[in-house]
């Protein structure tokens, strides 16, 4: 038996998961990689933003006004005088919790829903898929706007409004992947130990199918950011004195003429974390799909 032959076995004898695999593949896709980099940056200073800002987020100096990037303010200010990065920092936070946070209530509504329809199935599951249907054709930017309008501009409703819209998606998925589980062994074994079926679903289904939910998060985190950036370049966002990257956008268009690094930097980082969400979405894409895999 040849050398080959005896790492070859010894791979085999050693064994592997699903998860491993998937990081296997994923090291070897470098905008995957570079996507994962940029993302964990961009969430650890938001983390980090009340320590390592250079100045106080309502510190203003209005002699000072907008000035471009210089050696006391590496990306310029304001045209009240506060510092730019100091606010991109600060509106980094509210940018990524509103697409993490939007994301996970979106999540948590089509899981829920799309599992239930697809284990279930029969009349409920017609019922249920219908009624998404239905509210796939509603004008959901409309809806959004009428419950800002409705019951105030607050950042809690705003993400719950997003994430109240964006969960159609997933539940289709999710109703798919049940529908693909449920007549495996693994199911059957579980219903004939007599565990009820929401045991089934929470312990067997859900876990099963956490490969497209993962990859469909990291592609809704970037829809939902570019909503809320839309949603504050209208006004119909995040509110003063807090500040987002899409508010810091919608200033900086106003005065782009004048003041262009008021909306280059904002808008070059809301396109880099997206740009970063979409690299690594598609890396754990093709990364958990075992039969695109080649390998």
């Amino acid at each position: 038996m040849t050398s080959a032959n005896l790492t070859d076995t010894a791979q085999v004898e050693q064994g592997t998961s699903l998860w491993k695999d998937a990081w296997r593949r994923l090291r070897k896709n470098r905008l995957a990689l570079f996507g994962l980099a940029v993302l964990t940056v961009f969430i650890a200073l938001a983390l980090l933003t009340p320590w390592i800002a250079p100045y106080a987020y309502d510190a203003q100096n209005l002699d000072l006004g907008a000035s471009p990037p210089s050696a006391a303010h590496w990306l310029g200010t304001d045209i009240f005088g506060r510092d730019l990065l100091t606010q991109i920092l600060y509106g980094g936070r509210i940018s990524l919790a509103v697409g993490f946070v939007a994301t996970a209530v979106a999540l948590v509504i089509g899981v829920t829903w799309g599992a239930i329809a697809g284990y279930v199935g029969g009349r409920v599951d017609a019922v249920m898929m219908r009624l998404v249907d239905i509210l796939y054709a509603l004008p959901f930017m409309i809806f959004i706007v009428l419950l800002m309008v409705v019951f105030g501009r607050n950042l809690l409703l705003l993400f719950l409004a997003i994430g109240a819209v964006e969960w159609l998606t997933m539940a289709r998925i999710m109703r798919g992947q049940v529908q693909s589980l449920r007549q495996q062994e693994f199911v059957e074994a579980a219903v004939s130990l007599g565990l009820s079926p929401a045991t089934i679903v929470r312990r067997h289904l859900v876990p099963n199918a956490l490969g497209p939910i993962i990859v469909y998060t990291t592609l809704t985190i970037p829809s939902v950011m570019l909503l809320e950036a839309f949603l504050s370049f209208l006004g119909l966002g995040v509110q003063p004195p807090a500040t987002s990257w899409g508010l810091l956008i919608s200033y900086g268009a106003e005065t782009m003429e004048e003041y262009p690094w008021l909306l280059i930097f904002p808008g070059a980082a809301l396109t880099l974390t997206l740009f970063a969400l979409n690299f690594l979405g598609d890396g754990l894409r093709d990364a958990l799909d075992v039969r695109g895999s080649g390998d």
